[in-house]
């Protein structure tokens, strides 16, 4: 195998990351770390956070299975749902045994890594914190609405906008960053935030203290994949440059590179998107908000299942490109 010479970090959480990262796998040269937000509260993720006081285990297995060279096999065993036992009914195998691992050691990421050595992971995943918290939104009209599910999948059919999100520490007085994290973003040579939901997946990972600094002093190239789609209720009506400067706003330094998809989907997905009031996200590449950022845009598009989302082939060829660029002389 080719000796790993260009670090990249991921940031983000959910199908956005583990899309990312299963698209980049199979390169060669790479050494990858993915940052994962640890706020998810639907599903089993949940309930197991709710029954167990544990940290989430949903994104974390995600990124373990895009990054495993056995994935076809481990996703067929590991997101098998327990229907039998009334207590196990709805989870998946691997977000139990990653909570048994992580129980079992006494440390969260000591059971990621040893799930990681049964899968021969590529690469190293890293909770953004170890300290259980609370996602919050703000919104326009004042109302807060607790919890990433709850923020996530919004009731009705109209909610005011997001002003700001936040997190509340369960047990303790402060959240930190886990260590790691911080080297891992100071040592990387390209740090790729996204694709992912902006406020659920990406900002509870910016919002944790000493990550954004870590951003601003970090020498490497910071990257971010716009979002193909918006969100109503998250990023109604967010144009490119309304993801761009929230997100710069949030870290407190520009962004290099921002990569973005070229092609709309068919008329008639955009149609079905449209009835739950979500949009394609334009971009203006001759706007002067642009003029210090560089684009880098292409057909970025999967449709498959009716469903908008990016190519993990297309997204990991962009981004390889983009790094092969920078090391030609």
């Amino acid at each position: 195998m080719p000796a790993a010479t260009h670090r990249i970090v991921t940031i983000g959480g959910g199908s956005g990351q583990f899309t990312l990262l299963n698209g980049l796998r199979p390169l060669p040269g790479l050494h990858l770390t993915a940052v994962v937000s640890m706020v998810d509260s639907g599903g089993s993720t949940g309930r197991l956070r709710d029954e167990l006081g544990i940290l989430p285990p949903g994104d974390i297995l995600k990124c373990i299975l895009a990054l495993s060279p056995r994935a076809d096999l481990a996703r067929s065993i590991f997101l098998k749902r327990f229907r039998a036992h009334r207590r196990l009914r709805g989870h998946n195998a691997g977000n139990m045994l990653l909570t048994m691992l992580g129980q079992y050691t006494g440390s969260f990421p000591a059971g990621i890594r040893a799930l990681c050595e049964i899968l021969d992971v590529r690469g190293t995943i890293l909770p953004v914190t170890v300290d259980r918290a609370t996602l919050v939104a703000e919104l326009t009209d004042g109302t807060r609405i607790f919890g990433e599910a709850a923020i996530d999948l919004p009731r009705g059919a109209r909610r005011e906008k997001i002003r700001d999100v936040y997190l509340v520490p369960h047990h303790q007085d402060a959240i930190t960053a886990y260590p790691p994290v911080l080297e891992a973003i100071a040592r990387a040579d390209t740090i790729v935030i996204g694709p992912g939901d902006l406020y659920t997946s990406i900002f509870p990972n910016l919002i944790v203290p000493g990550v954004s600094q870590a951003l601003q002093q970090a020498s490497g190239r910071l990257v971010y994949n716009v979002n193909i789609m918006n969100k109503y209720a998250e990023t109604h009506q967010f144009t490119a440059i309304d993801f761009v400067a929230a997100l710069e706003a949030r870290i407190g330094r520009p962004i290099d590179v921002v990569v973005h998809n070229t092609r709309r989907p068919p008329p008639r997905i955009l149609a079905r998107y449209r009835r739950h009031q979500s949009e394609f996200v334009t971009l203006d590449p001759l706007a002067p908000f642009w003029r210090s950022r560089r684009l880098l845009g292409d057909d970025l598009l999967n449709t498959s299942g009716g469903v908008v989302r990016h190519d993990e082939r297309k997204l990991a060829a962009l981004i390889a490109g983009l790094i092969k660029g920078e090391s030609t002389p």
